[in-house]
């Protein structure tokens, strides 16, 4: 049932005498109950069960995602800056920019991000060792997601 519907039956119980409305149709039913100072209104949907059942796998996704942000360990994490696809090295046959165990300067490229097909490198942020690598080589990453470990 569409808004400007269901707004009409609101506005035809609140201006007659009727106290209240039940309509059911093949999308839902719709009840409204008319109280003293204003008409309230009650929207149950009924869905059929593929959509329903395709609601609760969004939820479920989410929580691994969370458990994998907490277990990111100590030391200094480099985030993403933007939304892109994470790249390790300048093109698909070179050398990656970065390793486990490679000593980073503060400044020194350490990945590439692609976003609207411009590719953006990344910067070490601070000195240290990469003591892991938190995103895989073509991997879709979020802004903020953790990219490297650095100590």
């Amino acid at each position: 049932m569409d808004l400007r519907k269901l707004k009409t039956l609101i506005d035809l119980v609140s201006d007659s005498n009727v106290s209240e409305l039940e309509i059911t149709e093949a999308e839902g039913k719709v009840r409204i109950v008319k109280s003293a100072p204003a008409p309230i209104a009650m929207v149950t949907q009924t869905m059929n069960a593929p959509v329903a059942a395709a609601a609760p796998a969004p939820v479920a996704a989410a929580a691994p995602v969370a458990a994998a942000v907490e277990a990111v360990p100590a030391g200094h994490t480099v985030k993403s800056p933007m939304v892109g696809t994470f790249y390790r090295s300048s093109s698909p046959g070179a050398k990656s920019f970065v390793e486990i165990g490679s000593q980073v300067k503060e400044g020194d490229t350490i990945c590439i991000i692609e976003a609207m097909k411009i590719l953006n490198e990344i910067e070490a942020d601070k000195a240290g060792t990469i003591t892991q690598i938190l995103t895989e080589n073509g991997q879709a990453v979020e802004y903020g997601a953790p990219l490297f470990i650095i100590e």
